[in-house]
């Protein structure tokens, strides 16, 4: 029989192999965390594997500098990394770019949050703080009781309250005022509540990541019908998020701030918090904070919506491109590797050569085709048509030049006289009213680069015109009005 000494101490120690207690609770934890906390921000939550072996080897670099070398673990960033995604902090992933990058995971995220709220202010119990936990309480009381004549006397009150409290503004003109040190409690505890939502993200995107690898090697080894098999787990790749605890639990939170109606107030509200002022009183950090939870709200959907997506890719591709011989090969030959490196561990030493492969194994084929195809093909080619240049008909200078580029200098001049006679003309007037030879489409395009060189005023309307080509078949042009004058001489 186990005691309640005994049984205490059994669950404290499945408590601390949690990879999040691990961390903490680890020797070199303070860097772990620093280094972590530098390299991964709500701004960046995915940082490319060189680009983060190069940030931690120059964060040890300095570290070492100054005069900190002999409580920093031996090795490179890059086996400092490796050591953390063992221990389960990072995941490394490969983006659609296919650029490797590293990932914190939720533990590594949770463990974060508890260095952070440790190193920075320390909760107290305060009037926020409790209110929230007796609405919280008063909620699920309300929600677990099915009478409804509670029900009605509590809409009674509530309705009471209310059309008191507008009686008297409506009555006194006022609004009472809640000082500043109840604002601050309140704004802390909103930030207690913010900083313990990129762990939740974290854990449900986790577990869709779980539940895909759960359905792909559920897959692999084709332990049931094929036709069964691809009913299930394309029915479950369609509905991922249904398939988990916290993806059940993330879409009912989806249905609350997953509004782009709900996340415009949640902003309309952050705007007027920030422009009172008790937010002077607030470090700038923690005023950072409060301006920044719409969009790690935003960040943290996106997180998850990312995760789904790569799910259903996933299952689907696998689903789509089954091969049951092909996938037991595949696993047949990493058993054997792992058989051979098992052999091979207990005789070998660290730091041992091994012997690389040359060249591949000579393939046993029994016969070879001794007479080879007849490269020649079953009938030559059709001989080319005769091209002469002569038989064109000649193209003059003019013609060609027709179909070239914009007439600029002409251009030019048309547009000075142009604008001598009419101030503050519109560009569009003047194309309309010049010659037929100027007003091909290239001489639009022409008119207005020249424009470009005077003074311009966009007139906010959208101007029509019609070009004629050489050939004399016209085209219609829209594009923004332009008003144009001449610049002005500084004499």
């Amino acid at each position: 029989m186990i005691t309640r000494a005994e049984g205490a101490y059994l669950g404290a120690v499945r408590a601390f192999q949690n990879p999040m207690l691990d961390l903490l609770h680890k020797r070199h934890a303070p860097l772990v965390v620093a280094m972590l906390s530098l390299t991964f921000t709500a701004e960046r939550p995915t940082v490319p594997v060189d680009d983060a072996h190069a940030e931690i080897g120059d964060a040890l670099d300095q570290l070492r500098a100054d005069g900190h070398g002999d409580d920093l673990p031996v090795g490179s960033a890059r086996e400092l990394c490796r050591q953390w995604a063992d221990a389960g902090w990072l995941v490394r992933q490969v983006r659609d770019d296919d650029v490797e990058v590293y990932q914190l995971t939720a533990h590594a995220v949770g463990a974060l949050e508890v260095a952070g709220r440790a190193g920075g202010t320390r909760a107290r119990v305060s009037h926020s703080r409790v209110r929230t936990l007796l609405d919280a309480l008063d909620r699920l009381a309300q929600h677990a009781d099915p009478d409804v004549l509670v029900a009605l006397a509590r809409l009674d009150a509530e309705i009471a309250e209310k059309k008191a409290e507008l009686d008297r503004i409506q009555r006194t003109g006022k609004v009472v005022e809640t000082p500043d040190d109840i604002l601050l409690e309140e704004a802390e505890n909103v930030l207690h509540l913010v900083r313990e939502l990129p762990g939740d993200f974290a854990r449900v995107a986790e577990s869709i990541k779980a539940m895909q690898r759960d359905v792909v090697t559920a897959l692999r080894q084709d332990e049931r019908p094929t036709g069964e098999v691809l009913r299930e787990y394309l029915e479950r790749g369609e509905h991922v998020m249904e398939s988990t605890d916290e993806g059940r639990a993330f879409a009912g939170a989806l249905r609350l701030i997953g509004d782009p109606q709900r996340l415009d107030e949640l902003a309309a509200q952050l705007d007027v918090v920030l422009r009172h002022r008790f937010t002077r009183q607030l470090p700038a950090q923690q005023r950072a904070e409060l301006a920044d939870i719409g969009r790690r709200i935003e960040q943290g959907l996106e997180q998850v919506f990312a995760a789904q997506r790569e799910a259903s890719s996933v299952i689907t591709s696998q689903v789509r491109n089954h091969d049951p011989l092909r996938d037991r090969q595949v696993d047949d030959l990493l058993r054997e590797v792992m058989t051979g490196l098992q052999d091979w561990m207990p005789t070998s030493r660290r730091g041992q050569a091994v012997e690389p492969l040359r060249r591949l194994p000579v393939a046993e084929v029994e016969a070879l085709r001794q007479t080879p195809s007849d490269l020649r093909p079953p009938q030559p080619p059709e001989a080319l048509t005769e091209w002469d240049d002569d038989l064109d008909p000649a193209v003059s200078t003019a013609e060609a030049r027709a179909w070239g580029g914009p007439h600029y200098a002409e251009l030019s001049a048309y547009l000075t006289t142009w604008l001598d006679e009419h101030e503050d003309a519109d560009l569009a007037e003047a194309f309309a009213a010049a010659p037929d030879h100027l007003r091909r489409p290239v001489d639009l395009l022409g008119l207005l680069e020249i424009a470009e060189q005077h003074h311009t005023t966009e007139t906010a309307t959208v101007a029509q015109v019609e070009a004629i080509r050489p050939d004399g078949t016209p085209r219609r042009f829209a594009f923004e009005g332009v008003a144009v004058r001449l610049e002005e001489s500084d004499d």
